[in-house]
């Protein structure tokens, strides 16, 4: 499991992970998150083609997590991330 594919799926999460981190908009935090299902579907291929299925399973259920951030985020028809009021 060291060819392109999973090359380009490291650099992917890598890269949708510093766009999340960053926290610098709803735009840019989605757009990590369409980059995370990217990159969750690159590894369920590789995982699949390469018998490392607990690597398919695990993106798999990553894949409904971060369709769920897109959503959140870039999809959401009021545009509000629902995040719990941090006023105290």
């Amino acid at each position: 499991m060291e060819g392109p594919l999973e090359w380009a799926a490291s650099i992917g999460a890598i890269v949708a992970a510093l766009l999340i981190a960053i926290d610098v908009g709803r735009r840019v935090t989605g757009y990590g998150f369409v980059l995370f299902v990217l990159v969750s579907v690159l590894w369920i291929v590789s995982g699949l083609t390469s018998d490392a299925i607990p690597i398919a399973i695990m993106n798999a259920v990553l894949l409904l997590v971060n369709a769920w951030g897109v959503w959140r985020y870039l999809l959401r028809p009021d545009g509000t991330a629902s995040a719990p009021d941090s006023r105290t």
